[in-house]
């Protein structure tokens, strides 16, 4: 598939995504800076969210309306929105200086309006969240518009995937990826279960990739090497700094090593080989081989007393360490000299 000028696909580096998402802060000068940061640090794209408070949820005080646990615990959740969304307003500006840092910017919808307001921005594709997997008609909105998709699976069991990309296809997509997530906030690397991946990437037929809240680049690193296309991470300028999502959120010097390793890790990936490399024929000359390890007179027999299998590389194969034992040596062999055919004789007895 294809985000702008992007190509994403596993013969393709990995997409490294950054997501602004609450990080800006209220500031929309923090948010600019965000995207020129993101782009120094080689991230491919930087990512948005769009929508209100009153987008994505209702003004109620009810219990089930607040959140229990975790980072955001005693928040209500249209407070928690209020205080997180980024403005559409800062949106058109968002975009252009994306354009201007040469770095592709693109959103996640959270209801139809939001789809309607990008498309007029010219989004290049869009990403439906984890939570909103299940909505099914804001996802057949998103679909329509011919545009590459992006669905992150958090708390999804295999057939409301399945469900969330019959419904893309049917309304249009052609271009899907499916990003494994564990929506934990921050997720324990051992909760990760990066291996899902192979299981998205069998069962749909369509690009892969992990939406990362662990608190490191590992999990990530090994994702690539998995074979993620793609990669999610949250970002902010420092965590010191608070915010909605800071806590698991990484900062620039760290977004740059998480961009350099999954770099590292998609080059390791090569293919399957097992001739010498160009680095390997430097060193081949140190594996082992058989050298006379005493001074050997013509007439005398080769043993294990003075015929050894030591590095380097420059006498007979160990592999014929048996067939020398007991031959005749042909002349005086001197301590130190490889072995070859040349030397010995088989005995007569």
């Amino acid at each position: 598939m294809k985000i702008a000028n992007r190509n994403i696909g596993p013969s393709e580096p990995p997409f490294i995504i950054a997501e602004m998402s609450g990080n800006h802060n209220g500031d929309i000068n923090r948010a600019i800076a965000l995207i020129h940061e993101a782009k120094k640090a080689g991230a491919d794209a930087v990512k948005l969210q769009t929508y209100t408070a009153d987008t994505i949820t209702i003004n109620h005080d009810s219990e089930e309306f607040m959140i229990s646990g975790g980072l955001w615990d005693g928040s209500k959740l249209y407070d928690l929105y209020e205080k997180a969304h980024t403005p559409w307003d800062w949106h058109a500006q968002l975009f252009e200086e994306a354009d201007k840092a040469g770095i592709i910017i693109f959103s996640s919808p959270f209801d139809p309006t939001a789809v309607d307001f990008l498309e007029e921005l010219n989004a290049p594709a869009y990403k439906i969240a984890s939570f909103e997997l299940v909505d099914i008609p804001l996802i057949e909105k998103v679909a329509s518009t011919g545009k590459p998709i992006i669905m992150s699976t958090g708390n999804a069991c295999l057939g409301e995937i399945e469900l969330a990309v019959t419904a893309a296809r049917n309304a249009g997509a052609k271009d899907i990826a499916l990003l494994h997530c564990t929506s934990g906030y921050p997720t324990p690397a051992s909760q990760a279960n990066i291996s899902t991946m192979a299981v998205i990437r069998d069962t749909f037929q369509c690009q892969v990739g992990l939406s990362d809240h662990t608190l490191d680049i590992g999990v990530s690193v090994a994702a690539v090497a998995l074979g993620a296309s793609i990669i999610e991470k949250h970002f902010t300028l420092s965590r010191a700094d608070g915010g909605p999502d800071s806590a698991f959120s990484l900062e620039k010097q760290e977004l740059k090593q998480l961009v350099d390793n999954c770099q590292m890790a998609y080059q390791s990936i090569g293919h399957p080989n097992f001739i010498s490399t160009e680095a390997e024929r430097q060193t081949k000359c140190h594996r082992r081989s058989l050298y006379v390890t005493k001074a050997v007179a013509k007439g005398e027999k080769l043993t294990a007393s003075n015929v050894r299998s030591i590095r380097p590389s420059n006498g007979l194969s160990p592999k014929h360490y048996h067939t020398v034992l007991g031959q005749t040596a042909l002349r005086d062999l001197q301590f130190g000299e490889p072995l070859d055919w040349t030397m010995f004789q088989k005995a007569k007895d």
